[in-house]
């Protein structure tokens, strides 16, 4: 395991100082830019902009991903894997949410501040805090806008960088909050809308008439009833209803959205096929139709906690005073980690609300995960070089 020196430490402390400042600005900036997830287009140019203004050779794809390179000590060839460091751009407030971005002595507070904007703008300054600590990274490594992390984007954008480069050998997701984090389980996903569909008609006149409704209340309550694994632990969960024309019309059309996870792919995939059987097993022939529609889909996969990525991460934290906490969620690097490609997710900074309009981070600990993101980057880098990921 490459672990950095104090002198390296302290250099690249003092450069997180100086960016800081820098970090702040640019998250105020980015957070007052719309960018609800399949409409990033407005904050996808701007962060192509800042990152050809930082110097980094950049380029956006054609759904709206932004990939800045900061170049490695060694020059690129087929057989040297880069590292990406990717942060996603866009957020669950819809068009027409106040994008007001407030800062006091100890935080700044607004929708997307922390999730993902400060994340974002830290992206942008890391070639800069590297200069300034006058360290180079051993291979390439590749910083990221990138869209469609949030809802129902089922991680497209950080998908197609992958697809685009062969050559990748590690990836960091960056989030703004949850600073000590060390995510190195992707807790995977299957989403439905599940429609169901009937005559309709006059709920006294027509009494007798199947109605939509009551028929996706009764799957409802046989989905509910399924025995779900403790572990791997595995979840189903109905979050949105909707359907019927009025209090007196036997309800044409009703559908809700499924929402089910686990960290075992396997697991997942025999629930979804469960759920999909019990509604396909709902079609009886008569004047309802039941329908199983699939709306999203992310990996699951398992980093092992002894893996060389994972103790790096752990071990910058470590080195940084703080204490490291190992967990599983839902992040863009379920897609690399279900590759195959060793991968974390990592938090720069403590706040909270996230999703809300209030949200918050704490500008205390902004440099100290700065520090983590710039040392973490050079430590990976430097075992990509050795081939020790």
């Amino acid at each position: 395991m490459i672990l950095a020196s104090p002198e390296r430490i302290e250099a690249v402390r003092a450069a997180a100082d100086a960016v800081t400042p820098d970090v702040l600005e640019l998250t105020a900036l980015i957070s007052a830019v719309p960018s609800p997830t399949g409409e990033e287009t407005a904050k996808s140019l701007l962060v192509e902009r800042l990152f050809a203004t930082a110097g980094l050779a950049t380029e956006r794809d054609a759904i709206g991903d932004v990939v800045g390179v900061i170049p490695g000590r060694q020059p690129s060839r087929a057989e040297t894997s880069r590292l990406v460091v990717a942060a996603h751009i866009d957020t669950v407030f819809p068009i027409g949410t106040p994008l007001e971005v407030k800062r006091t002595a100890d935080r700044l507070t607004g929708p997307g501040v922390g999730d993902n904007s400060v994340a974002v703008a830290a992206a942008i300054k890391l070639a800069d805090l590297l200069r300034i600590a006058g360290e180079v990274p051993a291979v390439d490594v590749l910083v990221t806008g990138n869209v469609g992390e949030e809802g129902l984007g089922n991680l497209r954008g950080i998908r197609e960088v992958l697809a685009s480069g062969s050559d990748i050998g590690a990836v960091v997701a960056l989030e703004g909050h949850n600073l000590g984090r060390v995510t190195h389980v992707a807790v995977g996903s299957r989403r439905f809308r599940i429609v169901v569909k009937g005559p309709g008609g006059h709920s006294w006149g027509d009494f007798g008439r199947p109605n939509a409704i009551h028929g996706l209340s009764k799957l409802i309550a046989e989905l509910d009833a399924i025995p779900l694994p403790r572990s791997p632990k595995t979840t189903l969960n109905v979050g949105m209803i909707s359907g019927g024309v009025s209090v007196n019309t036997i309800a044409p059309e009703a559908s809700c959205l499924l929402d089910l996870r686990s960290i075992d792919e396997s697991a997942l995939r025999r629930l979804s096929d469960r759920v999909t059987r019990l509604v396909d097993r709902s079609n009886r022939g008569d004047a309802v139709v039941y329908a199983a529609e699939p709306i999203g889909e992310r990996p699951a996969g398992v980093v092992a906690a002894d893996s060389p990525i994972v103790q790096i991460a752990a071990s910058t934290l470590a080195a940084l005073g703080l204490e490291p906490s190992f967990d599983a969620s839902s992040t863009d690097a379920n897609v690399p980690i279900a590759a195959g490609i060793p991968a974390v997710c990592v938090g720069l900074t403590t706040g909270g609300n996230v999703h809300r309009v209030d949200e918050f981070i704490d500008l205390e600990p902004v440099p100290n995960g700065i520090t983590q993101l710039a040392l973490l980057t050079l430590a990976l880098a430097e075992s990509l070089s050795e081939r020790a990921l």
